[in-house]
């Protein structure tokens, strides 16, 4: 049980470094991605394809 929380515990938390990064590279360009709990959420849940969805809904919505 505990090894399963930490488990998710660590997907969490690389998630919202994986948005840290990505933010920190498209800066410039401005895509940024916002880090909350709906965005980290989803990494979380799906892992990278999440973040190249949310690129193109970005792309396409603003």
């Amino acid at each position: 049980m505990i090894k399963k929380m930490f488990n998710i515990l660590k997907r969490i938390i690389i998630s919202a470094f994986i948005l840290y990064g990505y933010n920190l590279i498209v800066t410039p360009i401005n895509l940024t991605i916002p880090i909350n709990l709906i965005t980290v959420g989803l990494l979380t849940v799906f892992g990278i394809p999440a973040l190249f969805a949310l690129i193109i809904i970005l792309i396409v919505v603003f």
